[in-house]
């Protein structure tokens, strides 16, 4: 399968057009729900390049920090990437992972709202389904480079992998779980849900509860789809990845309940 196309001396990626045209996509939707709210645009504009930079090198740097076992296995550990800084920052070879992007971005948005004295949380709640979106469309990059695949399956949705892109252990099974599509399929459920909640329930939702609902949602599909992946980030014996995203599951329930409790509690003091 072709990955990209030559312009001139430059290989334009699959991958990374893939990417844009969700970043693209989901900044729309972003634009849209703004405007309905009577939002500076100005912060917008502003703001979107520093996310989009701010998540790139958090995704960057989560997969420095947690690479899979297929990359571990060609000795690119995190030790390889720290004594060799040209591959640390050769992104353009694979290589991100998306809690990285969501604390990269999401650091980058909290910094720019402090310095414009803008409603941090109010922002999260107006990008959560673009974000998902985004997530959604960028996920097909992952069939293009046949990776993101989980167990070998003969089901009629099941995908093809080329044998040099198979898993040590799995040279003789050809077709698996498209996993890619598990979870781009999840993102766009996770989209229309939180719109769906955004407007259902906008007058007893707290500014920032939207994005919270956004992280469990994702966060669920995420820790049940990594019992499928083949090519996971280990550490100790522990998935990395879904460790963390159960991490982020339990706190955001937390903080959501937290959160419309004590707004409840207002209301019912007034």
């Amino acid at each position: 399968m072709t990955i990209g196309f030559k312009l001139g001396s430059f290989t334009i990626h699959y991958y990374a057009l893939l990417i844009m045209l969700g970043f693209l996509l989901g900044l729309l939707l972003t634009w849209r729900r703004a405007v309905s709210r009577g939002k500076s645009m100005d912060f917008l504009i502003d703001a979107m390049p520093r996310v989009f930079i701010g998540g790139i090198v958090g995704a960057r740097i989560w997969h420095i920090l947690s690479p899979p076992q297929s990359m571990v296995a060609h000795g690119i550990t995190t030790r390889y990437y720290l004594t060799h800084l040209l591959a640390a920052i050769a992104i353009w070879k694979g290589g991100i992972g998306i809690l990285g992007a969501l604390a990269g971005g999401g650091l980058a948005l909290w910094l720019y709202s402090r310095k414009r004295s803008a409603p941090f949380n109010e922002w999260l709640d107006i990008i959560s389904p673009g974000l998902a979106l985004a997530q959604s469309i960028g996920r097909w990059g992952n069939y293009i480079n046949q990776e993101v695949y989980g167990l070998p399956s003969d089901l009629p949705w099941a995908i093809s992998i080329d044998p040099q892109h198979r898993m040590p252990g799995f040279s003789e099974f050809s077709t698996y779980h498209p996993l890619f599509l598990y979870e781009s399929i999840w993102s766009f459920l996770n989209m229309l849900f939180v719109l769906w909640i955004g407007r259902k329930y906008q007058k007893q939702l707290k500014s920032g509860s939207l994005f919270l609902i956004y992280m469990i949602f994702y966060g669920l599909g995420r820790v049940g789809l990594e019992f499928l992946r083949l090519d996971i980030s280990t550490w100790q014996g522990i998935n990395l990845n879904q460790t963390a995203m159960l991490a982020v599951v339990i706190t955001a329930c937390i903080l959501l309940y937290n959160r419309q409790r004590a707004s409840s509690g207002a209301h019912e003091q007034v």
